[in-house]
C-alpha cells in the first residue's frame, strides 16, 4: 500500500507525540535525581563512589519514594571533561524526564552543567564545585552553589597562615576553573592582610610530575607554597614538597584540603597544615552519627563532599514534599527554608543560589595527638558564614542585585 508523503509525516509527528507523551508519564510516576562526578579520575576518592553511596543513604531515609512516587538515582562519571557533563545533562532533561541533577567536584564541569539547567529551566545542586563564577557572573536562578567555594576557603585558611608570619606566596595551581578561581581568592586574601604573590606556576589536572613545578617555588624564595589544587594533585604537591625538602625553607599551605588526601598522605607528611572545611565528620555527636552510617558502607570516614551530598538531596526532597517537582516552585522553597539537619546549621540559599553556612579553620594533627582511626584534624576556628562568602556589594549576579 502507498503512503502519501503528507500521510507519512503526520504518522511520524504523531510517534514522536505518543513517544513524549510515555516519557512525560513516565516521569510523573518517577521523582529522578541524576548524579555526576569524578567517579575514576583524580576527585574520585573525595566524592566519586562515596557520593553515590551518600545520595543512597538519602534516598533510604526517605523511604525510596514521595508519596506514591519512585525515586530513581541515575549516575554517571563526567571525567572531567566539561562537554560529557553538559552532553549528558542535557539527555537527561530531554530524555530522561530528570528533575534535579546534583553536580560532583569539579568546578568547569559544574559550570557546563549549570548552563544546560538554565536553558532548561531545571534544578542544579553543585554540592562538589569551588568556583565562585556558579554564583557570581555566571549565577543563574536554577543552580544552587552547596558546599563550599573559594571565596570562603581563601578567607579563612590564607587568613590565617599570613597572620602567623606567611607573608610572601608562590602558587601552585591547577590549571582549571577551580584552581583558577582559588588561586585569584587566594592572592586577593593574602594581599588585603598585607601579604605579597611572588608568582605562579599552572599544572595540568592530573599531572604526574610536579618536580619542574616544585623547583619553580623554591627559586622563588617566597615563605608559602600556596597548593591551589586538590584530590590526586594535591596529594602528589605535598609529597614532592617534602621529598625535595621545601618544607624545610617554605610553609606549605593547603586553603582547601580533604580527609581522604590527610589520609593518603599520612599524619607524618600531613601534620600541622591548615585548610578550610565547611564540614567534618567528627564535629559533633550528629555528624558522627551519620558518618558511622556512611563508614559501614564505605569502610572509610566521609569528606564535606559526601555530607554535601546527602545533604542536598534530602533538602530536595524536603521541597518535593512540600511543594512538588516544579522547578521554580523548589528553587523558592530553598530560598525560603533554612537549612537544619547533620551538615548545616541555619544555612540559609541566597538569591545568587549560594547556600551560606560556617565554615571551618582546621589543622591536620600530629601523629601522636590522633587517637584513633580517621581522627586526623582539630577545629582552630568556627567562622559564620556571612564574615566569608562573598557579599552582596562584591557580587556581580544580576540576581542579586
Amino acid at each position: 500500500m502507498n503512503i502519501k508523503p503528507k500521510t507519512k509525516i503526520l504518522a511520524a509527528a504523531a510517534g514522536m507525540t505518543l513517544c513524549l507523551t510515555n516519557i512525560a508519564m513516565a516521569a510523573n510516576d518517577v521523582i529522578k535525581i541524576g548524579f555526576i562526578t569524578d567517579l575514576s579520575g583524580v576527585y574520585a576518592d573525595l566524592d566519586g563512589p562515596g557520593g553515590v553511596e551518600a545520595m543512597k543513604l538519602a534516598i533510604a531515609d526517605i523511604g525510596g519514594k514521595i508519596g506514591d512516587k519512585k525515586i530513581e538515582l541515575l549516575i554517571a562519571d563526567h571525567q572531567n571533561k566539561p562537554e560529557i557533563a553538559a552532553n549528558r545533562v542535557r539527555e537527561w532533561y530531554d530524555q530522561q524526564g530528570v528533575d534535579v541533577v546534583v553536580g560532583g567536584s569539579n568546578s568547569s564541569t559544574a559550570l557546563a552543567m549549570a548552563k544546560i539547567a538554565a536553558e532548561k529551566k531545571r534544578v542544579f545542586i553543585s554540592a562538589g564545585s569551588g568556583t565562585t563564577r556558579l554564583t557570581n557572573e555566571e549565577c543563574n536562578p536554577y543552580t544552587i552553589q552547596y558546599t563550599y567555594d573559594t571565596v570562603s576557603v581563601a578567607r579563612v585558611a590564607a587568613t590565617a597562615i599570613v597572620k602567623q608570619g606567611g607573608k610572601s606566596w608562590y602558587f601552585l595551581t591547577t590549571d582549571l576553573a577551580f584552581g583558577h578561581s582559588l588561586e585569584a581568592d587566594s592572592t586577593q586574601t593574602v594581599k588585603a592582610n598585607g601579604g605579597t604573590v611572588l608568582g605562579a606556576a599552572r599544572h595540568p589536572l592530573g599531572a604526574t610530575d610536579f618536580s619542574s613545578f616544585l623547583l619553580l617555588a623554591k627559586a622563588s624564595k617566597a615563605e608559602v607554597l600556596g597548593v591551589a589544587a586538590g584530590g590526586g594533585d594535591l596529594i602528589n604537591i605535598v609529597k614532592g614538597a617534602n621529598e625535595f625538602g621545601i618544607t624545610k625553607s617554605m610553609k606549605v599551605a593547603t586553603p582547601l584540603m580533604f580527609l581522604t588526601d590527610i589520609h593518603a598522605l599520612g599524619l607524618q607528611q600531613a601534620q600541622g597544615l591548615y585548610f578550610t572545611d565547611g564540614w567534618y565528620w567528627d564535629q559533633n555527636d550528629e555528624s558522627r552519627k551519620w558518618s558511622k552510617r556512611y563508614f559501614e558502607k564505605m569502610k572509610k570516614m566521609p569528606t564535606m563532599f559526601h555530607a554535601g551530598d546527602y545533604s542536598a538531596t534530602m533538602q530536595y526532597f524536603n521541597a518535593v514534599k512540600a511543594v512538588g517537582t516544579d522547578a521554580d516552585k523548589v528553587m523558592a522553597y530553598f530560598k525560603q527554608t533554612k537549612i537544619n539537619d547533620m551538615f548545616a546549621k541555619n544555612g540559609v540559599v541566597r538569591p545568587d543560589g549560594r547556600m551560606v553556612h560556617d565554615m571551618y579553620l582546621m589543622q591536620v594533627k600530629t601523629p601522636a595527638e590522633s587517637k584513633y582511626a580517621w581522627d586526623y584534624a582539630k577545629l582552630i576556628q568556627t567562622v559564620p558564614g556571612d564574615q566569608v562568602y562573598m557579599t552582596k556589594a562584591e557580587s556581580k549576579c544580576a540576581l542579586w542585585k
